[in-house]
């Protein structure tokens, strides 16, 4: 009865959803261009499919290139003035890229343009974004739930019907080490049939280093053999669990909280008692959770990110050479 429900409730948002797309298909909604090239990274899917690290990877392959990148994102979950946590990755990982935040993505792109001289836009989370025109859009499915479930929100976890990936130009299956090869061939013919003029590629997220809440980094095998405490708030947090299986260290207990949760003192505290209970030496989160911690212990116990980076398991020839067509 409840999956019922949630399926009457999917009914009207799937209209407005396949309304709105069809408004801007057919060109009675106009996207606007900026005058400088658009690579926007986006999902079909609610939660956490790795979009940070691909755009990390995008705006260092352009810089690379000679060419002045800048990051333009919503910057969902950040306080007025300050900016999000997936944004303050990004500063700690590119100090030398610009980035705006604004909910106008025209605008923002406009600003970075104005102000920063970017002759390059990476849109994050840009996919239903129709307003702000791209030149490339990179379609990411997480290999744990590339889907939704196969229903739009809230029968589902997709934002849009699956026909929408129509509009992709390249898709990029990421955690592709999290599942098997015969899982992966299954997921590309799938995706591809709502998609066959996309390009392919495959990554995984490889974890790099540990890093502090100061900046100090230890090599990851520092956690061999270590017993440890994790938690993450993050859309997929199995992800990041299957992440530390990798790393020869022994996870005593793990702590899941929302995404881009925002840790203020009482769960700071909680969170020491929690590991003052645990016979652990370390704890570990993700880099999105410590940016967010202005600790560089809890409870006695040194507290580490791992740091990760994507690394191509296939296509990215292919992404590159559709990287400088777009251009």
């Amino acid at each position: 009865m409840l999956r019922a429900g949630l399926r009457l409730c999917e009914i009207p948002y799937s209209a407005a959803v396949d309304w709105r797309n069809r408004r801007y298909d057919r060109g009675h909604a106009m996207s606007h261009r900026v005058g400088v090239p658009v690579v926007s990274v986006g999902n079909v899917t609610l939660g956490g499919t790795g979009k940070t690290p691909v755009v990390e990877w995008l705006a260092r392959w352009y810089s690379e290139q000679g060419l002045r990148p800048a990051i333009v994102s919503r910057g969902y979950g950040a306080k007025l003035g300050e900016e999000n946590d997936e944004a303050r990755v990004l500063a700690a990982n590119l100090p030398g890229v610009p980035r705006v935040q604004n909910p106008d993505r025209v605008a923002g792109a406009e600003r970075a343009i104005a102000e920063y001289g970017a002759d390059r836009i990476v849109l994050d989370d840009g996919f239903q974004h129709r307003r702000l025109a791209r030149d490339l859009d990179l379609v990411l499915l997480d290999a744990l739930e590339p889907f939704g479930w196969g229903h739009v929100v809230p029968r589902g976890t997709l934002r849009e019907p699956l026909t929408g990936l129509g509009r992709a130009d390249v898709l990029m299956l990421s955690r592709a080490d999290l599942v098997s090869p015969e899982e992966r061939a299954r997921i590309r013919k799938e995706a591809l049939k709502y998609a066959p003029q996309a390009g392919w590629a495959e990554v995984v997220h490889r974890p790099r280093t540990l890093l502090s809440s100061t900046g100090e980094t230890q090599p990851l095998a520092l956690l061999r053999d270590m017993p440890v405490a994790a938690f993450c708030g993050l859309g997929n947090p199995t992800g990041f669990r299957r992440t530390l299986d990798g790393l020869g260290c022994r996870v005593v207990d793990f702590k899941t909280f929302p995404d881009h949760h925002s840790y203020p003192p009482a769960d700071l505290d909680q969170l020491s008692a929690w590991v003052d209970s645990l016979d652990v030496a370390a704890v570990l989160c993700t880099q999105k959770d410590l940016v967010k911690i202005p600790r560089g212990t809890l409870s006695g116990r040194f507290l580490w990110a791992v740091g990760v980076g994507v690394e191509f398991l296939s296509g990215q020839a292919e992404l590159e050479a559709r990287l400088a067509a777009a251009v």
